[in-house]
């Protein structure tokens, strides 16, 4: 078998539609009739370089070494069928998927998920149909063949696949051009969950709000927590998906608490990432423009000084709805406010027969739900009546009725009903500032809470202090102690009880959160049995050693499985740091911004960190703790360094210096010497006066590294110096000490700084093409180079790293001749600048006499530049990995 294609590879997935039927029909004939589809595909597929990963039946699997070098063979097979006289009454029809992605290798075939998404596009395409990937689409759409071009499909949900794939069909000249619709795929354009159990009733309601959002822009459902705004809402949302072209999309706000993340929070939702550079609000309004969208925000009530924002969107974004759930409306210019009303009741004076109950929306949500743990329960005329009570007492409230209804395994309605109406008359007396509804709903959860044991209560009770939702291990890190029992029976408990919700996580491990009103209402009962303060100082110190553990991996191998553990856990961070900075707890809030500040650089939540790190900076007596507060100094220069905002960070490294020199610290004075003369080597083409300070800092720093016997430290001078010399245009000297500063780094296994001084090398490699001094196969080595710290870099989704990789594709491109490549990779370029806020770019385009804007103006590459700007950072990676021609590797 030849040798697997590697990089960027573009798998194919193909097989005949119907052939099932066909061998029925042909009989002895179909043997042939298959060899000679397989004789010609594979002619199509060889011709362009595609190996053959396997074959089963009449199905292919094949990877090619270009986008490019794909298309054509799927145009050539579908051709060569079209053409061929299969003495068939109907043509023999073949389906062909393609996508392209990172090959990962695994016993001689491919694994991965590019792997299953390739096939799931070629499942769903129609016989003499050609579909690929929007990916694919990316890599290939400046160089179709003259008979091709590209139709979109838009997003479809694909089977086993949670993320939706934008599909784009072939359109080939003298073929058959005209399909139904996307076979077994569901089209959408939205983030909207997937609903686990049916929606009941609401006919009139979904009528009202549907007539309501026509006439008004903001419209805000209204009521207390468990009237079902989150169902209606998403009920609303899944039914407008055809009045909104443009997209709608759901910003879950329950985890947030601050109303400075309600933009964050819905550029996350439309994908884009919570990160700095210019406001969100600036990159939401870029992104939506002038499409027609709707966007659900549920649970407002947590962040209602964030209102100013939708109103900033509504008056920005013309043709943009916002539908928001609330307890209380946001009391924006142009709102309008839709009270939830109770789902529709029996009149317990007049029941009508048992048979006939269903009718009302409360009591077949209430039969719904309690044969979900009951298959066999049903309604008869013994237990009607209790269940129609049950219902009315529960005042028609869906998360009341789901609460009633998880208990039927245990007790009949009959048995519930004597329990809850003596829990709600004791409730209902007091409390009397909460509405009518609320009096009832606070009934009904402590009705289901009083049923549990003391071990489910204490856990219960201790839940409440995690935002969002939490590990096994993390809950029973804060809550072991706490309860009398097994912590995973007692969780098993609460979720069978419906006041626990159970998701998958990283590597599929089950996360467990709550409702936010069921949250609230254990957060109280932690408060009155006077443990909601030990358990959130419990809390956010288990986050912050996570925030510890993570910090001392997160420049080696294992830095991805880090950085993604600390975004999935970033809501109980945000709290951890949030409780801190509340209580006072001045070293823990300074210390916790310190080992945080990379995750924040890494993952682009860069304006974030620095607001975050100010924060504990800025808190009474951070001057009591010198050592805190320096490594607080360390955290904001290095995130407003790579904003680019250089004599900012200058200022406060200057400021961490003079605090490590007052401590006797002379390991974290040698990382602010280093870190300082970065400050003076990238803000601007280089000068004497610039390098000299940018050496004076790194040969200072150079000798407490060795004083204190710190090798990378020394390797890390080293990679620093060949930055100051390739900025002064010494590439030779600059490329040595990269050479020296890498060996130092491989020997340490530091993958974080082999990719940094792999990336110098690169630009050396540049640097002489630029200079006129370059030696034959430079800017292959460059290329080399450049692959493999975008490798390392993009295995840990460190963004704001492979956004300065990536910029050096673009400089190799315009250093190659291949503008058009340039334009498109620039283009992506700038996306995710402004998404990460990243500001280091500038430097080495000074440098190297590179400007991307005036390959975004000129009109022979406007559009180049617009396609780039359409990439998200997976198909910028794949395009910049591509081999492109022109572009010799290596000599050996």
């Amino acid at each position: 078998m030849p040798e697997l294609p590697t990089g960027t590879v573009t798998f194919l997935f193909s097989d005949i539609e119907g052939s099932t039927r066909l061998l029925q029909l042909t009989g002895e004939r179909w043997p042939g009739l298959l060899e000679r589809h397989r004789i010609l595909l594979r002619a199509a597929f060889t011709a362009e370089g595609g190996v053959e990963v396997g074959t089963e039946g009449d199905s292919f699997f094949v990877a090619f070494p270009s986008a490019a070098g794909a298309v054509r063979a799927a145009v050539a097979a579908q051709r060569s069928l079209a053409a061929e006289p299969w003495g068939l009454d109907e043509p023999l029809r073949v389906r062909i998927g393609l996508h392209a992605g990172l090959a990962e290798v695994r016993d001689g075939s491919y694994v991965g998920l590019d792997v299953h998404r390739a096939a799931r596009i070629g499942a769903v395409a129609h016989g003499g149909q050609v579909l690929v990937s929007d990916t694919v689409r990316a890599l290939v759409s400046q160089d179709l063949p003259a008979d091709v071009s590209l139709r979109d499909l838009g997003e479809h949900r694909l089977k086993d696949l949670d993320a939706p794939e934008h599909l784009v069909q072939l359109s080939i000249d003298g073929l058959r051009d005209a399909f139904p619709a996307i076979a077994g795929a569901e089209a959408v354009l939205t983030n909207l969950p997937r609903r686990l159990t049916t929606f009941l009733g609401r006919e009139r309601e979904i009528g009202e709000v549907q007539a309501a959002l026509e006439s008004a822009r903001l419209l805000t459902l209204t009521g207390p927590g468990g009237t079902g705004k989150t169902r209606l809402s998403l009920e609303v949302a899944a039914r407008s998906l055809d009045r909104y072209p443009g997209g709608v999309y759901f910003v879950e706000l329950s985890p947030i608490a601050e109303a400075e993340l309600v933009a964050t929070a819905i550029g996350q939702a439309l994908g884009l990432p919570d990160a700095g550079g210019r406001s969100a609000t600036d990159r939401i309004v870029d992104h939506i423009g002038s499409r027609r969208v709707l966007l659900v925000l549920d649970n407002f009530e947590q962040v209602t000084d964030g209102a100013p924002v939708v109103a900033e969107l509504l008056t920005r974004i013309p043709a943009i709805a916002v539908l928001t759930t609330s307890r209380a409306p946001l009391h924006v210019s142009g709102e309008r406010e839709y009270p939830v009303p109770p789902l529709s009741l029996p009149d317990l004076a007049h029941l009508p027969e048992s048979g006939a109950l269903s009718q009302y929306e409360a009591v077949r949500l209430f039969i719904e739900r309690a044969q979900a743990v009951r298959p066999d329960f049903d309604v008869t005329n013994e237990n009607a009546p209790s269940v129609a009570e049950i219902c009315v007492r529960l005042d028609g409230l869906p998360l009341a009725i789901e609460l009633a209804a998880a208990r039927i395994r245990i007790l009949s309605p009959q048995a519930m009903l004597a329990r809850l109406e003596h829990r709600l008359s004791l409730l209902s007396s007091g409390l009397r500032d909460l509405p009518e509804r609320q009096q009832t709903l606070r009934g009904a959860i402590a009705w289901s809470h009083d049923m549990l044991d003391e071990t489910d209560r204490s856990l219960f009770a201790c839940l409440s202090v995690f935002a969002g939702s939490a590990g096994f291990e993390a809950i029973e890190r804060v809550c072991g102690t706490e309860i009398g029992g097994d912590p995973l029976d007692a969780l098993g408990s609460l979720v069978d009880k419906s006041l626990v919700r159970q998701a998958e996580g990283l590597d599929g491990e089950p996360r467990f959160g709550m409702l936010e009103t069921i949250r609230e209402f254990a957060q109280e009962q932690a408060a009155e049995r006077g443990r909601l303060e030990a358990l959130r100082d419990r809390h956010a110190e288990l986050f912050k050693e996570m925030a510890e553990a993570a910090s001392r991996e997160l420049m080696g191998s294992s830095k991805a499985a880090w950085l993604n553990r600390l975004d999935q856990d970033h809501d109980n961070l945000r709290t951890a740091h949030m409780w801190f900075v509340e209580r006072g707890h001045v070293e823990a809030a300074l210390h916790m911004a310190f080992v945080m500040w990379r995750f924040w650089q890494m993952r682009g939540y860069l304006a974030e960190g620095v607001d975050r790190v100010r924060a504990a900076l800025a808190m009474p007596h951070a001057v009591d703790h010198p050592a805190a507060q320096a490594d607080a100094y360390s955290a904001i220069a290095g995130l407003t360094y790579w904003q680019g905002l250089s004599e900012v960070s200058r200022a406060w490294y200057e400021l961490e210096i003079a605090a490590r020199r007052e401590l006797g610290d002379r390991r974290g004075l040698a990382e602010a010497l280093y870190g300082i003369s970065f400050t003076w080597s990238i803000s601007g083409l280089a000068t004497i006066t610039k390098s000299t300070a940018a050496r004076r800092y790194i040969e200072e720093a150079l000798a407490v590294y060795r004083e204190v016997g710190d090798e990378v430290g020394t390797g890390r001078c080293e990679w620093a110096l060949g930055n100051v010399l390739y900025g002064m245009g010494d590439i030779q000297a600059a490329r040595e000490h990269s050479l020296s500063a890498l060996a130092i780094f491989q020997a340490a296994h530091d993958e974080f700084m082999v990719g940094w001084a792999t990336y110098t090398l690169a630009l050396a490699d540049l640097g002489e093409d630029f200079l006129g001094v370059a030696p034959p196969g430079a800017l292959g080595h460059a290329r080399m180079h450049l692959t493999r710290a975008l490798e390392i870099f993009h295995a840990a989704r460190d963004i704001t790293g492979y956004t300065l990789v990536l910029d050096g594709f673009a400089l190799l491109a315009d250093r190659s001749g291949d503008p058009p490549l340039a334009a498109r990779l620039s283009g992506a370029v700038h996306r995710l600048e402004l998404e990460t806020g990243t500001g280091l770019n500038l430097w080495n385009r000074e440098v190297l006499g590179f400007n991307p804007a005036l390959i975004a103006e000129d009109p022979a590459y406007r559009a180049d530049w617009e396609a780039g700007l359409a990439l998200d950072a997976e198909a910028a990676v794949a395009l910049a990995l591509e081999e492109p021609v022109g572009v010799a590797g290596p000599e050996a």
